[in-house]
């Protein structure tokens, strides 16, 4: 995600990022980060109370998206603290329920569609082959798609419970960008995502009420940074640990070890104040980590080591600095660079905005009821189909907006 964006934004292959092979997917790069949230268990009841079946472990994970944003209570806790939603469920063709608002098998599966092909796009279709630790490639995408169109939808409501809506000028573009997306679907696209214009249509027009949403509530979020706060300076570091590794494991050092480094590391530093070798001979020769030369801002590093560099000026060298991972010798490069300085500036309040938004989101998301159709999600999958290839859902949404 572009750090200075505003908007939500079509996803962009380059950006993705991947844990492991399947890894957590950021598909839709949005304005305002991933909310987090602790998990809650969540049973599922129809009318008459019963429980809705067994779930396997894409249901469960499936729920937990739901639940992670929270259930109202509408009624008590079990004896093992799980809470109990008494509902009639989701329809048939609704994927899930945010309390009133559907969302139904079609609009899921233009989000769906749209990932699986800019994936295929950038890697291929043996991309699907892909798993990690027994969960598949797709089951990673359904996952994340699913968090991500729940989030639009709670993001509309929020919009309308704020009396937020779209001018006629938003809502001809939205109607224009369903034209252009429905058009360039062809017959067989059409028929495999169960789509029609309208539905098209209210997609956009969520989209940009939840675009629209996020926007106001940040507007007025404009907060004053000074040049020490976003000051980024660059430092050199040679580090002389204080443990063994034994595969992964760390080992501590004995006391003996761990004053035999210092000590070492007290010896080091003296030549580099004295001058007698270059310090970046000096990391090349002693440094325990690769990395020598880098540059930071407050709160990026350990604390120790933060607050011995930003006390330097340039060229001096800290004294030995001692955190959990062993001794660190420090000399200052450079203690201000006014691009960079600027560029932090503007990404400290593109925090400070999502903090704001993320408080009013929170307080809301809290007061929602969250069900998800079981049957109907274990259903759901990735069109294989060679015509298929419709991937500009969101592109076309930038162009209007």
């Amino acid at each position: 995600m572009d750090k200075g964006c505003t908007k939500f934004c079509r996803p962009r292959p380059g950006g993705w990022y991947v844990s492991g092979i399947a890894g957590k997917l950021c598909v839709f790069p949005a304005a305002l980060p991933e909310r987090g949230h602790g998990l809650m268990k969540c049973k599922t009841v129809d009318g008459r109370g019963k429980q809705m079946g067994k779930r396997g472990k894409g249901r469960r994970v499936a729920n937990a998206i739901l639940c992670i944003l929270c259930l109202a209570v509408l009624a008590g806790c079990g004896k093992d603290g799980t809470r109990v939603v008494f509902t009639t469920g989701p329809k048939e063709d609704e994927v899930f329920l945010i309390n009133n608002e559907a969302c139904k098998l079609p609009e899921l599966m233009v989000y769906l569609t749209t990932i699986q092909n800019q994936y295929q796009s950038v890697y291929g279709e043996e991309i699907w082959n892909a798993s990690h630790n027994g969960v598949t490639l797709e089951e990673n995408v359904k996952e994340t798609v699913l968090a991500r169109i729940a989030q639009v939808k709670t993001m509309y409501l929020l919009a309308l419970n704020r009396g937020d809506a779209l001018t006629e000028e938003e809502q001809g573009l939205a109607d224009s960008a369903a034209g252009e997306y429905f058009e360039s679907l062809d017959e067989r696209e059409v028929e495999l995502m169960g789509v029609d214009e309208e539905t098209i249509g209210k997609l956009y027009q969520e989209y940009a009420l939840a675009d629209k949403v996020y926007r106001e509530i940040i507007e007025n979020v404009n907060p004053e940074i000074s040049d020490d706060e976003a000051r980024t300076i660059t430092v050199q570091r040679i580090f002389r640990k204080n443990y063994y590794l034994d595969g992964k494991r760390r080992i501590p050092y004995s006391q003996a070890e761990k004053q035999e480094a210092y000590t070492l590391a007290e010896e080091i530093r003296e030549m580099a104040v004295s001058g007698e070798k270059d310090f970046e001979e000096l990391a090349a020769q002693y440094s325990e980590d690769d990395v020598i030369t880098f540059s930071f801002r407050k709160g990026e590093e350990d604390a120790a080591i933060e607050q011995a560099a930003f006390e330097l000026e340039t060229g001096e060298v800290s004294p030995v600095v001692t955190n959990a991972d062993g001794y660190y010798i420090i000399k200052c490069i450079s203690t201000f660079d006014r691009a960079q300085t600027d560029a932090n500036k503007a990404m400290i309040v593109e925090e400070r905005r999502k903090e704001a938004f993320a408080r009013e989101y929170d307080a809301f998301v809290a007061t929602l009821v969250r069900q998800l159709n079981e049957s109907l999600w274990e259903r759901v999958s990735l069109i294989r189909d060679p015509k298929v290839t419709t991937m500009n859902f969101f592109e076309i949404y930038e162009k209007y907006f």
